[in-house]
């Protein structure tokens, strides 16, 4: 029996030094969601996540707390750990770079780099971000009054901050570091480009990235002097190795690349693809290719950029993008207890275009909520599970033998099974979503309105039981569509009836919605309070919720 074939997925790793928010959440899900089908298509999936600890202000919040660096990045590791189990984030693996693991991979990865000839030492000295992480140029550099900055001299002099930390003036830093020579690697990566057009997506991060390229590269700082906490060089041991090219290796060390048991490595490297934020693009579609290429290792397949979730002022409307200085982080644990997780996933997924940017509000969440949970899918589930239970005690006799596709007459469903696989495939979440609501979920719906069995029981019980049947098959389908995005709801749909006496949930894929599996007659098998259905989702009602 041949082997299934592997798909490993990854998410760019975190900095602790604060919670994530719902910005950080919206890319796991992302990657979640694309693992989960993955998996649902019999693919071999490894999921990784992780933190990256060998940071500047990671050591420096640890301090602030009175705290040594590792119990901090641990408990916060613990913390990071909590929230993406609590949004049902199935990841395979979770790195922290600062296990010895990552460590000894990291050492074998720069010292071949090293012995390749595309590192060497020489002095340094420009403005640094500790929020980014980097170095940044003078005309990168934002001045508090608004002017163009010349110099690197200037702009420290005036206080400038870069864009992205503008409550963090940038600083003069000058020594002795080593360089990784990126700029040599600029025809290479523009003809890995050329021949792999799919290697960044969105079309427009590839733009992008090539027209950044084309503009040339300059050599990249790799190490720092001085610092206690991080990955020693191993050929200078006064020197750290500096975030970007620690941090970019997780990928490879978290399967064991550098170790005695390099078998997941050999196993599922390359990876098919990196989802991580369209800010940082150019590490992942530059810098880290051409590391790869100078250490003689296959490159990713892939590497997939979402957009940022701004915050909407209820007040004025306007965007804003989250900030800890703005006051207006969200984070992922204050909406999972105050809803669910299934209402959080399904929100970013649905209103946040993947490869785009999205907007989130309280108002807007609820407004989606009410609309596509509560009163479309919950009303669903409702009473396609009472009417069997009120009018044949929950078991429907005669069913394996009873046609259940009068409920989607003039739909295509093994066409549409298709689309939906590719869009899914491809990160198109919110239309993907879009279609199952308005193609399956409404076709259902409006097929209650139409046979009315609430009615017709009073006067033709067969026919009823024919419209239940095929209400009860509408409901598998829509339990697998959903998997991937909603699973605790697609288990909850698919657990209402003994669909599992033909197929067991853990098996189905995104084909088996097409066509209903031969199998024993249908009957209730969903969990009841009082003999009745408990609502799936209860309308919000934000007037009634504590202030937000």
């Amino acid at each position: 029996m041949s082997q299934p074939s592997t798909f490993f997925i990854t998410t760019a790793i975190d900095y602790p030094n604060s919670r994530p928010h719902i910005g950080t959440a919206f890319e796991k899900i992302g990657a979640d969601v694309q693992a989960r089908f993955r998996r649902m298509e019999g693919a071999d999936t490894y999921f990784l996540m992780g933190n990256d600890e060998n940071t500047i202000k990671v050591s420096k919040r640890a301090r602030e707390l009175g705290v040594e660096p590792q119990p901090y990045v641990d408990d916060m590791a613990s913390q990071f750990k909590e929230v993406w189990r609590a949004l049902d984030i199935s990841f395979d693996d979770f790195i922290q770079t600062s296990e010895p693991r990552h460590h000894a991979g990291c050492q074998r990865f720069i010292q071949a780099v090293f012995d390749a000839g595309d590192i060497d030492k020489r002095p340094y000295k420009g403005l640094y971000c500790e929020g980014c992480e980097e170095f940044k140029t003078a005309k990168e550099a934002v001045s508090p009054d608004g002017r163009e900055l010349k110099t690197i001299e200037e702009a420290e002099a005036a206080g400038a901050c870069c864009p992205n930390h503008p409550k963090t003036p940038l600083r003069i830093v000058e020594e002795e570091n080593y360089f990784f020579k990126l700029s040599s690697f600029q025809d290479r990566l523009l003809a890995h480009y050329e021949a792999h057009p799919e290697f960044i997506q969105p079309e427009s991060r590839r733009n992008e990235v090539v027209n950044l390229v084309k503009a040339g590269l300059q050599d990249v700082s790799i190490s720092r002097k001085g610092f206690s906490w991080g990955i020693k060089v191993p050929f200078d041991e006064e020197q750290t190795i500096y975030v970007w090219f620690d941090a970019l290796l997780n990928y490879i060390t978290a399967l064991g690349y550098g170790s005695a048991d390099d078998a997941k490595f050999r196993r599922y490297w390359p990876a098919d693809v990196h989802v991580i934020g369209k800010d940082i693009t150019r590490f992942h579609c530059a810098l880290w290719p051409a590391m790869l290429m100078s250490a003689g290792l296959p490159l990713p397949k892939s590497v997939f950029a979402h957009g940022f979730v701004y915050r909407k002022d209820e007040g004025s409307g306007v965007l804003q993008k989250m900030s800890k200085s703005i006051g207006n982080i969200v984070e992922p644990m204050d909406l999972v207890r105050r809803f669910n997780s299934e209402a959080f996933r399904y929100y970013f997924m649905s209103q946040c275009p993947f490869g785009g940017d999205g907007e989130f509000s309280f108002e807007r969440f609820a407004e989606t909520y009410n609309t596509g949970l509560a009163n479309s899918l919950g009303n669903l589930y409702s009473r396609t599970i009472t009417m069997p239970v009120k009018y044949f005690g929950g078991v429907l006799e005669g069913s394996s033998a009873i046609d259940p596709t009068a409920w989607r007459a003039g739909l295509d469903l093994p066409a549409l099974v298709e689309e939906l696989r590719s869009l899914v495939g491809s990160f198109q979440y919110a239309g993907a979503l879009q279609t199952i609501w308005l193609q399956v979920i409404d076709a259902a719906n409006r097929y209650i309105e139409a046979t009315r069995p609430f009615a017709l029981i009073k006067t033709d019980p067969a026919a009823t039981k024919i419209a239940l049947v095929n209400l009860a098959e509408a409901l598998r389908v829509v339990s697998i569509l959903i998997k991937p995005f909603l699973p605790r709801t697609a288990e909850t749909f698919y657990a209402a009836f003994n669909f599992a006496d033909a197929q067991p949930f853990d098996r189905v894929c995104f084909a088996d919605a097409a066509s209903r599996p031969p199998g024993p007659d249908l009957r209730v098998t969903a969990a009841l309070v009082d003999g009745k259905v408990a609502p799936l989702f209860p309308k919000i009602d934000l007037k009634a919720e504590p202030s937000s």
